[in-house]
């Protein structure tokens, strides 16, 4: 009975532990981008947000070992944003357009709060040398997550096409997703307005582009298009 009791008070504490581990890296990490955006990113040192904070330089850099860790952390919790958006539309819709529009939408929704202040975050996500870079191998988790959303969105759907494309397609449409981001960046439009409207725009002509595919005249162009992409891949 004693041990059962201790093996509670353990669970317990290890519990409260946890809780408090995870809403200390999240102050850590609002704390940084309330900063990024009043200072600027490279005004802005990891002893200052420590402070800002309340926590120790060292517990600061315990949870994140560089600004760039805290930038990549703010893009997962995005993505996890993103995802839990997009159930409403993927648990209901089986049509692929439908599904597209409301991924992206759920895309753009989820970014709006943190407009003001990505066109700086941009221009060092840009930087080929960046570990905030979306190709790069810090970013795989964040890619991939992102990636098996419009996978999802390929392989809940009704759609008809070549297997060797359907495969390479949520790849694609990431791709497609990323200009969508980039667009919104520069968007000065009232309430990105204009994003939304590039998306509604799009998205129809995406969807023909795929239901072409299937045609006789389209197909070698199709598996073309899929040779070229696992060649660059490779």
């Amino acid at each position: 009975m004693s041990g059962t009791r201790v093996g509670l008070r353990l669970a317990c504490v290890t519990g409260t532990k946890a809780v408090k581990s995870e809403q200390t890296r999240r102050l850590i990490v609002e704390t940084a981008l309330r900063l990024f955006r009043e200072r600027g990113y490279e005004a802005t040192t990891m002893r200052a947000i420590a402070k800002e904070a309340g926590v120790s330089v060292g517990n600061a850099y315990y949870y994140f070992g560089s600004k760039e860790e805290l930038i990549q952390a703010y893009y997962d919790e995005l993505q996890e944003e993103h995802t839990a958006a997009c159930r409403a539309v993927l648990d209901t819709e089986t049509e692929f357009a439908p599904r597209l529009l409301g991924v992206l939408k759920a895309r753009v929704d989820t970014m709006i709060p943190y407009h003001e202040f990505a066109g700086k975050f941009f221009k060092f996500a840009a930087e080929p040398t960046s570990p905030l870079n979306p190709f790069s191998a810090e970013s795989g988790p964040a890619r991939q997550s992102a990636v098996a959303i419009y996978r999802e969105v390929v392989e809940g759907s009704d759609l008809k096409i070549d297997k060797e494309f359907k495969a390479e397609l949520p790849e694609l449409l990431w791709l497609y997703s990323m200009g969508i981001v980039l667009y919104w960046v520069h968007d000065s439009s009232p309430g990105c307005r204009k994003t939304y409207l590039l998306v509604e725009r799009t998205v129809p002509l995406v969807n023909r582009m795929v239901l072409m595919s299937r045609m006789p005249g389209f197909k070698s162009v199709t598996r073309e298009l899929v040779g070229i992409i696992r060649e660059v891949r490779a």
